[in-house]
């Protein structure tokens, strides 16, 4: 089994989940691979037809999350959802949260005729069979971003929203301040249930981080 490394870049959304690209298509990494539109032929699914998802391709661990694969013309998309009933994977996950664990990691085999080597010494990656993705520390391929993380569903307080808009949507602690006291009565009016302010709260910091 191979393994190529991904830049990860994390935002919001519900506990435990994360969403984004594991590999891009076209464009030539650190170890001078380049994969394919359409590359990946066959992935290894569990019985609910998921992917596994590892720490730091530790196949003698169990895996951390399992995750739903797809192709489209950007690259391998991936939405996935950590075990976040482990200890060991709550600490992955509050090292994403920060910025701290910022990599991912593909492991695949190349299928038969699946690879050609250029004159310019860049191998194109064609065909391939996915075995996991892992969460780890060193990228490599910096085009490749996870693009949504964080736990939405435990901020349960305006300080934990200002704490929100504070860390990951880089507004200053003023700021912050200011934007969680008159949108936290709102979000809570306007929620069903724990789920919905979820939901509410994504959309509400997409909102102003566009002011």
């Amino acid at each position: 089994m191979k393994h190529r490394y991904f830049a990860c870049e994390f935002k919001a959304k519900d506990a435990g989940k994360f969403s984004g690209y594991a590999a891009v298509f076209g464009n030539v990494d650190q170890g001078y691979d380049v994969i394919e539109e359409g590359a990946f032929k066959e992935f290894v699914r569990n019985a609910a037809g998921l992917v596994k998802v590892l720490f730091g391709h530790r196949h003698d661990k169990p895996p951390i999350g399992l995750a739903e694969i797809s192709q489209d013309a950007k690259g391998l998309a991936v939405a996935g959802e950590l075990f976040l009933e482990s200890p060991r994977v709550n600490e992955t996950f509050t090292a994403m949260k920060r910025g701290a664990l910022d990599g991912m990691s593909i492991g695949f085999d190349v299928l038969p005729g699946g690879a050609d080597l250029t004159e310019g010494g860049v191998r194109r990656l064609k065909s391939l069979k996915l075995w996991e993705v892992s969460i780890v520390n060193f990228p490599m391929n910096p085009l490749a971003r996870v693009e949504s993380v964080k736990a939405a569903g435990q901020i349960c307080t305006v300080r934990d929203f200002e704490d929100f808009l504070r860390d990951e949507g880089g507004f200053s602690a003023a700021r912050a301040k200011a934007l969680a006291a008159g949108g936290w009565k709102a979000l809570h009016q306007s929620a069903r249930d724990e789920s919905d302010l979820a939901a509410a709260i994504v959309r509400h910091a997409a909102a102003i981080a566009a002011l």
